[in-house]
């Protein structure tokens, strides 16, 4: 850990108290169609939790929306009968949604081939053997018929993760080993290896709904424009205080309603399109191979395990628009993420965000430098953006007033993000990269 990470968790001294008083939450999924069963996230079985619950509730399949009840200790139907009751009063559930959905529209895809396309499932992972194995677990309880599984060990300290997949997963997952630290690099090796159309990555502290393959390639079928689909992010698990903050805080979640971004049909945000993480986040995305390759893949001097922290999934995202791709977000495409559950990852998470999307910005203008008259055009209203996104944060990490300073974290490492790049960079280029 270097210096910047120690200074960060010295911003947040009394977060282990209040993990103490802490009531702890069960994250559990709900089928309107099945509303006798809950089920643990990632397709893990039937699952029967007392106390407080917070139910992702679908229908068929489809999400709709989370909502949160209690139930007496051995009170299964009486917190069935809660969280149904709270779904109908809550959430969007009317005749339209109470039927199977149809197959995605395959307009724009007349000259695709026959047959789901082969997505290459890409986990990258540094020295976290146990929770590798349960993502890993996920990824092969999924029903999609075309895929592969790529494991790339990022600096390993030692040859776990090489023993683990040899010895559990031999013929169902693919090895590789990226010496050079950085998320970056290890997203870059996996590229050159990947035989599938689409290639899709997340972290290796998370679980994947059976259903997230086929929702990708169910947006990628919509239409042949979209170079990247992202999709929603749930906590797995909110056992402590720290994994609830870190899920305010975390921006993961997007809504429940699809949507797309496209520099020929901008929005209205003043912002668009350097408002990069509003698209989705690298524990759930996917891109057309060809795509990803034609804007070269990731950038090495960016991501976790670099100077620069992370930003490396938001200037793909960037990059794959600035080449007159679309984005798509698909919620039904879903990812459960571990939360870390140690007080000091709170002020190291609120840095690391704002470090992410200050190093993004300036990759960014490396980049797509004919971009800077609109960057400058918009830099009055993004000061105002990063200022009330510091104020969030320490609202959001900081209900109870134990945390000051978070807000102002964010701004430091938001003002030490463009430092980090050139940084990298500069590491970067030492190293060949």
């Amino acid at each position: 850990m270097n210096g910047t990470d120690q200074s960060a968790e010295a911003a947040c001294p009394r977060l282990a108290a209040r993990d103490s008083l802490y009531t702890p939450v069960t994250v559990v999924e709900l089928d309107l169609a099945h509303p006798d069963e809950l089920h643990s996230p990632g397709g893990r079985g039937h699952t029967h939790p007392d106390g407080r619950v917070l139910a992702l509730v679908r229908l068929h399949g489809h999400p709709l929306g989370l909502v949160t009840a209690s139930g007496a200790p051995g009170d299964r139907a009486g917190l069935h009968r809660a969280l149904v009751e709270a779904a109908h009063r809550h959430l969007p559930v009317t005749e339209t949604t109470a039927t199977p959905p149809a197959h995605p529209s395959r307009a724009g895809c007349a000259a695709a081939p026959a047959g789901p396309p082969l997505i290459s499932v890409v986990v990258a992972t540094h020295d976290r053997v146990d929770q590798l194995r349960l993502c890993l677990d996920s990824l092969l309880r999924n029903g999609y018929p075309r895929y592969e599984v790529i494991v790339v060990d990022n600096a390993p300290s030692g040859d776990e993760a090489m023993t683990l997949v040899r010895d559990r997963y031999a013929g169902r997952v693919r090895y590789l080993r990226e010496p050079v630290a950085g998320l970056a690099r290890a997203h870059n090796r996996a590229l050159r290896a990947v035989r599938g159309s689409i290639c899709a990555f997340t972290d290796d502290d998370t679980l994947a709904d059976p259903g997230w393959l086929a929702a990708l390639a169910a947006a990628f079928g919509q239409d042949r424009r979209i170079g990247c689909v992202t999709g929603l992010i749930l906590p797995a698990e909110l056992r402590t205080a720290t994994q609830a903050t870190l899920e305010r805080l975390s921006g993961f979640g997007k809504g429940f309603e699809p949507l797309r971004w496209s520099l020929a049909d901008p929005p209205g945000d003043p912002l668009f399109p350097f408002t990069a993480g509003q698209f989705g986040t690298g524990a759930n995305m996917a891109f057309r191979t060809s795509t990803l390759n034609w804007v070269g893949g990731f950038d090495p001097a960016m991501g976790t395990g670099t100077p620069a922290r992370g930003g490396d999934d938001l200037l793909a995202f960037f990059r794959t628009l600035a080449a007159g791709y679309t984005v798509a977000y698909q919620p039904d495409a879903v990812i459960w993420h571990r939360h870390r559950s140690t007080p000091q990852a709170v002020p190291a998470q609120v840095f690391g965000y704002g470090a992410g999307f200050g190093a993004f910005l300036a990759a960014a203008l490396a980049a797509e430098p004919g971009m800077l008259p609109a960057l400058l055009r918009r830099l009055p209203g993004g000061v105002r953006h990063a200022a009330r996104q510091a104020a969030q944060s320490g609202r959001a990490g900081d209900p109870d007033g134990n945390a000051p300073g978070l807000g102002l974290l964010h701004l430091r490492g938001l003002a030490y993000g463009p430092v980090g790049y050139w940084r990298s960079r500069l590491q970067a280029r030492r190293m060949g990269g």
